[in-house]
């Protein structure tokens, strides 16, 4: 066979234009392709579901605007450090919170805890040493103490995490006025309400402590293997274990965290008074729990993050402070914000029916 002149005339018979046609890919236009692509359409469903997925975000706008309307000290640079000072404390024990609830728990030890851990790092203060390293020391290994205890009583005894940690909150509230024969630490040395009265860069220790927090806490849920974890032992405990999750240490871990987290909030929170109140702490836990439940995440395990509950924690701080300049009295106060905690779970209990359906 005369292959090569078979293939010259073929080449010959096909004309030149049919050469230099173009292929299919680049027979359209440019402008033209450009046009037939999916745009972005604004439609009702679409807002809709802005609305839904940012509503905490919305209302803490509306709020924000609110309260600058009907007072001109709420938007200003001194009140917004001052917002920031009272949710550094929170903002410890809400990280902490997070990580439990993400695994399907719950921690109610974390006011007792604070109370603890301040009363014990203010003993060491006035009796054994005015040493800041050793009573910031003593409150974390109060704090990693009440937590692992939690932690051992959850992953290794199965006590379910409500009567564990409603046992390690009466046990904690009583050591804390053990520690005080019944009454607070006073007479406490300088260098102690220097842990959280010292400025650095204009904000105080505790601000900063809360930013680092977030960022490091935020990082270690996203970007890490644990963080992972975390969330797959939320979703199905017995799926992960399968899967090769360590669920005992898992579950453990996130306690001793919170623990930890509950006793350093305790330090500085006795730090800005300069005291050791064997009450220090009460009802905190709640405000935690609000505060990542507001953030959007699921009190079944499995579903939340590190900045909804940031989110949810200045939103009630924000809440608190504008009520607060505005003579609103405690009790509303209480009222408004349990309203608040509905309205987000409904709106989140709903949309996740809306994504389903």
């Amino acid at each position: 066979m005369h292959t090569a002149d078979t293939i010259t005339e073929v080449d010959m018979a096909v004309s030149p234009a049919q050469k230099e046609a173009p292929t299919p890919a680049t027979d359209v236009p440019p402008a033209q392709e450009a046009a037939s692509r999916p745009r972005f359409r604004l439609t009702s469903a679409t807002v809709t579901d802005l609305l839904i997925r940012y509503a905490m975000v919305w209302i803490m706008v509306l709020i924000m605007a609110y309260f600058s309307y009907r007072s001109a000290r709420f938007a200003t640079a001194e009140n917004l450090l001052t917002i920031l000072v009272a949710a550094a404390p929170f903002a410890l024990i809400a990280l902490g919170q997070t990580l439990v609830i993400l695994t399907g728990g719950i921690d109610l030890s974390v006011g007792s805890v604070i109370a603890v851990s301040a009363m014990a790092s203010a003993y060491v203060a006035k009796n054994v040493t005015d040493n800041v390293g050793m009573a910031l020391l003593v409150a974390l290994l109060v704090g990693l103490v009440c937590g692992a205890l939690s932690g051992v009583l959850v992953s290794v005894v199965h006590v379910p995490p409500f009567i564990a940690t409603l046992g390690v909150m009466t046990a904690a509230s009583g050591f804390a006025y053990v520690i005080g024969n019944g009454a607070p630490i006073n007479g406490l040395p300088r260098s102690f309400g220097a842990i959280a009265n010292t400025k650095v860069m204009g904000l105080t220790v505790p601000v900063l402590t809360m930013i680092l927090g977030i960022i490091v806490v935020a990082v270690l849920m996203k970007r890490t293997t644990y963080g992972m974890q975390v969330y797959a032992v939320g979703g199905n405990e017995q799926a992960a274990r399968i899967a090769g999750v360590r669920t005992k240490g898992i579950l453990f871990s996130v306690y001793a965290i919170s623990g930890t987290l509950a006793g350093l909030s305790g330090l500085m929170l006795a730090s800005r008074v300069i005291s050791g109140p064997p009450n220090l702490g009460t009802g905190y836990e709640l405000d935690a729990i609000a505060a990542v439940v507001i953030g959007g995440a699921s009190l079944s395990g499995g579903r939340g993050s590190i900045w909804g509950t940031v989110i949810g924690l200045f939103l009630i701080q924000t809440l608190n402070n504008g009520l607060d300049i505005l003579i609103v009295p405690a009790y509303w106060q209480k009222v408004v914000k349990g309203l608040l905690i509905v309205t987000a779970v409904a709106i989140d209990v709903w949309s996740t029916r809306r994504r389903a359906s």
